[in-house]
């Protein structure tokens, strides 16, 4: 039977995990600024919202890493509808509770779906991607974040008006039509997984441990540059309403500069090919990164909307670069049969981020002012470029972890050296004498054979 052939970045599975991808997170960008619009209606501080936004990443600060241990050693379809139907009813009923503590809980929800969703998805295009289509198809797939965060932001911003109860109003509806739009992926999520990698998903026993993984040149790099660039983003999306609510900015417009930069960044993963072919993989995420830091701490600057507007458009253009690169680096350095897994310390530094980042950015927001946390993403940036500086490990120079099979074989002591500047030694009593045409054993030395994690050279 002729073997099937590799799937490409343009064929149907790709395609449908993007569109789910589009409405899954056009589903949580739009509840994002609806959720920090109903707590300020509901009568939250800044520091609140910060708090609000934190918790969306918190509980799957802890269960980001099973997840992938379990995607590593079984399928991945399954997270994709278990995630959307979390996103979708965490949407719904954070619009329906009315206090802040019910809130930031569903929030949590909202984002434990998010996690679910996105790991079974990096996995399959990990999966069923080779080598030097990743770049390409990780780049692609985050279109589908990108058209969301394209979308979302407009329609809550069409749907949030008023002020006070009329905006509390508002936001509600907002966040149960964001429920609707999460739930229309699940028809897209048919055929997603139709074969796996050759020798992906190991038995669960061999488990790679996280020491190693986090060991492995170029993992921690990309989980920091990728923590660093989902920060920009996710305070972007929070607190780009509370700077419109201070400088008197619409709702409406606030939606369309969140969705002039989401479009941006889609422009940039439309030509993330020709990018790295002209300038190279480290020179592109460096630049970037370097750029966009910049460009963070200009928003805290008292400028005008047209300002705004360019620099955020050029700020999505930089944040598109940061993403899919680092998904390409972590799965490149991470050890075989650890993938999901590197790809879930990936998405837990994201998570740990979205933690960090609000609650400091409330607490800074509430003592400096609104703008001050865009300087803090600004300072973080600048150091994702540093990072960037590094370039990627090797896979080969990354640590082993022990497995069956793997140990160093212990050395001959009954091998007698031979001298070959004395012709040929007797040999000792008991000892037969080495055939014709055989290579002499070095003395004491055995030969030590080192296989992959799959038991293929690594590449």
């Amino acid at each position: 039977m002729a073997p099937e052939p590799r799937t490409g970045p343009g064929r149907s599975w790709l395609l449908r995990l993007v569109i789910a991808f589009a409405f899954a997170q056009g589903a949580v960008s739009m509840a994002r600024p609806a959720v920090s619009y109903r707590a300020l209606a509901l009568g939250a501080d800044e520091a609140a919202v910060g708090v609000i936004a934190g918790v969306y990443a918190l509980l799957p600060l802890f269960v980001a890493v099973p997840l992938g241990r379990r995607t590593d050693h079984g399928r991945c379809a399954p997270l994709l509808p278990l995630g959307v139907l979390l996103i979708s009813g965490g949407c719904a009923l954070s619009g329906i509770v009315s206090s802040l503590p019910a809130m930031a809980a569903w929030s949590g929800v909202m984002g434990l779906g998010h996690l679910c969703f996105v790991i079974g998805a990096q996995s399959i295009v990990a999966r069923q991607s080779a080598p030097d289509e990743q770049d390409r198809n990780f780049g692609h797939f985050t279109i589908g974040a990108s058209l969301g965060q394209l979308i979302g932001p407009v329609a809550a911003g069409a749907l949030i008006s008023g002020q006070g109860g009329t905006l509390g109003r508002t936001s509600a509806l907002a966040l149960l039509v964001s429920a609707a739009v999460a739930a229309v992926a699940l028809t897209s999520l048919w055929r997603i997984e139709h074969r796996r990698a050759k020798g992906a998903g190991g038995k669960p026993g061999h488990k790679v441990p996280v020491r190693a993984i986090l060991g492995a040149r170029g993992v921690p790099a990309g989980i920091f540059i990728s923590m660093a660039v989902l920060s920009a983003t996710d305070i972007l999306t929070a607190y780009l309403p509370v700077v419109g609510e201070h400088r008197s900015i619409a709702p409406a417009t606030v939606g369309l500069l969140l969705s002039l930069r989401a479009a941006a960044t889609i422009a940039c993963r439309l030509v993330m090919s020709p990018l790295l072919g002209l300038l190279g993989r480290r020179a592109l995420l460096t630049s970037s990164c370097l750029l966009a830091g910049l460009l963070c701490a200009g928003v805290a600057l008292p400028v005008s909307v047209p300002v705004l507007a360019v620099m955020l458009a050029v700020l999505g253009f930089c944040l598109g670069v940061g993403q899919p690169l680092s998904m390409t680096t972590v799965v490149r350095a991470a050890p075989d049969r650890a993938r999901s897994t590197a790809l879930a310390l990936r998405l837990t530094g994201n998570r740990l981020g979205q933690v960090a980042a609000p609650a400091a950015a409330g607490l800074i927001a509430g003592a400096v002012g609104v703008a001050a946390p865009f300087a803090l993403l600004g300072v973080g940036l600048v150091g994702a470029a540093g990072l960037g500086l590094r370039g990627e490990g090797r896979p080969e120079s990354a640590p082993e972890p022990g497995e069956s099979g793997t140990a160093p074989a212990p050395s001959e002591p009954a091998a007698a050296p031979v001298r070959p500047e004395s012709g040929t030694a007797p040999p000792e009593s008991g000892t037969a004498p080495p055939e014709s045409g055989t290579a002499p054993p070095e003395t004491g030395t055995a030969p030590v054979r080192r296989p992959g994690f799959d038991g293929a050279p690594r590449s």
